[in-house]
């Protein structure tokens, strides 16, 4: 969809589809835009080394590109994870951890696998959103088991991208407007505006602090939308 269609300072089109795959409870698919992303929750019965003995759980996340998600081929990360790909699970992992509360977990821990179907931008940004709602999901049918009383959430979290193009400030760019911007900005938020985490790169361009505030403001907005879609994929109001 151009920039055009969807208005200066809007998402594109998200949809999230909860339990996507039949075999795999929690599975989300993400589509925003011609972005396309499954999210998978599982659960393993222990912790990273610094957790042991403390009774708390762990939020962790992977993160990689399917072969042709983009339109050259992406080699299969067969000898060791890309700087790019490590640093992007770490992101989503910091961000997943924000919004629960681990502590009910006892030392177990929730491993998020974020793969790109489809890359047109914004990947980083559509896993943290679909992996809270994994998330929670995996939360939700652990209090159908009596795994635990109540899911532990703290806060909803959601994600966009963003940049500045030729002045202007836009947000979820497409990869074409992506590969043009002067500026690339990650932004994590919770339901209230907080920042959890950004991202803020200069490609072309140093980054005016009014553009930053600009885009940080525009991106408030457009995470409140999110998590309402967020919401309405798991059926709550």
């Amino acid at each position: 969809m151009s920039r055009k269609k969807k208005g200066k300072h809007k998402i594109r089109p998200v949809e999230i589809k909860v339990n996507y795959l039949k075999l795999i409870p929690a599975s989300v698919l993400i589509e925003q835009g011609n972005t396309i992303v499954l999210v998978s929750a599982t659960i393993n019965d222990s912790v990273p080394s610094f957790l042991k003995g403390l009774g708390q759980g762990w939020i962790t996340a992977q993160y990689g590109m399917l072969p042709k998600s983009c339109n050259s081929r992406v080699n299969r990360e067969r000898n060791g994870l890309s700087g790019r790909n490590y640093e992007i699970q770490r992101l989503i992992g910091r961000s997943l951890r924000q919004a629960f509360d681990l502590n009910v977990l006892g030392e177990k821990t929730i491993i998020v696998d974020c793969d790109v179907v489809q890359a047109d931008g914004g990947t980083r940004a559509a896993s943290v959103t679909a992996g809270i709602v994994s998330v929670y999901e995996l939360f939700r049918q652990m209090v159908v088991t009596k795994e635990i009383r109540k899911i532990p959430l703290k806060r909803w979290v959601a994600a966009v991208s963003g940049g500045i193009i030729n002045g202007e400030v836009l947000l979820d760019l497409n990869f074409e407007e992506d590969s043009g911007a002067d500026a690339d900005v990650n932004l994590v938020m919770d339901e209230d505006g907080n920042l959890i985490e950004i991202q803020c790169t200069a490609e072309r361009k140093p980054i005016k602090q009014g553009d930053l505030d600009q885009l940080i403001e525009e991106g408030k907005e457009a995470i409140k939308d999110l998590i309402t879609k967020q919401k309405e994929a798991l059926g709550l109001k």
